[in-house]
């Protein structure tokens, strides 16, 4: 990547326009989530201790109880940083693209250079599941990610007469995030990443390609996608 998480992550804009107080408490607020975040990544959240981190930060650990109630409060903090730096990681590579088909595939290539960031394993992959809960690790996975799908989701099938309506366009889109989701977890923990990711890219071409001649050929090769399609 260009740009790794971790990078993003630890350089969260400055609020302007506050008072001395306010910007110190900031200062400390974006310290300790930029330390947790490389304690997190290098060791796991269970091998993590408050005391190491406070000690990385240079602060105590009143000012860490000051703005989180304790160390899930933290993670969850990092994760959501983790997890916006990876969105617009891949927002910023597919935002120039206008072919939508282009589109597609770049948005997939970004994200799968981002599931196998290693800040991005071990925080949002490996660990954010297990710490969050799976109701919330989605909910916050959604949040970030599922606007990038869903804006190339929209674009690919703008390109065909689908006459699909909004509510089904999303429904699609939550199809691919779901799919993408279980493709990046499966990337992200493979002995070997690269290969999985080279299969993943490959396997959804294809699909990309089939929609893609479907789209172009007008919908002759078989039915339109649609609320009155039905599985036999």
């Amino acid at each position: 990547m260009s740009k790794s998480v971790a990078r993003l992550v630890s350089k969260p804009p400055r609020i302007k326009g506050s008072g001395r107080r306010a910007q110190y408490s900031a200062s400390t607020k974006r310290a300790l989530i930029e330390v947790a975040t490389e304690l997190f990544a290098e060791h796991g959240y269970a091998s993590t201790s408050l005391d190491a981190i406070v000690a990385g930060a240079r602060v105590t650990k009143g000012a860490l109880y000051h703005h989180f109630t304790g160390k899930r409060a933290l993670f969850e903090a990092v994760f959501e940083q983790v997890e916006r730096a990876a969105s617009k990681s891949i927002h910023d590579q597919i935002k120039g693209e206008r072919d939508p088909w282009e589109k597609a595939r770049t948005g997939l290539r970004a994200f799968l250079e981002v599931v196998r960031d290693p800040t991005y394993r071990r925080i949002v992959i490996q660990d954010g599941p297990a710490v969050l809960g799976y109701e919330r690790f989605r909910e916050q996975e959604e949040r970030s990610t599922f606007a990038n799908v869903l804006s190339i989701v929209t674009s690919v099938l703008s390109t065909g007469d689908w006459e699909l309506d909004e509510p089904m366009q999303r429904t699609f889109a939550r199809i691919f995030f779901g799919a993408m989701s279980s493709a990046g977890e499966s990337v992200s923990l493979a002995e070997d990443p690269a290969a999985a990711s080279d299969r993943v890219e490959a396997a959804i071409g294809i699909i990309l390609t089939g929609l893609q001649t479907l789209a172009e050929s007008g919908g002759e090769s078989g039915q339109q996608p649609g609320p009155t399609t039905s599985a036999r």
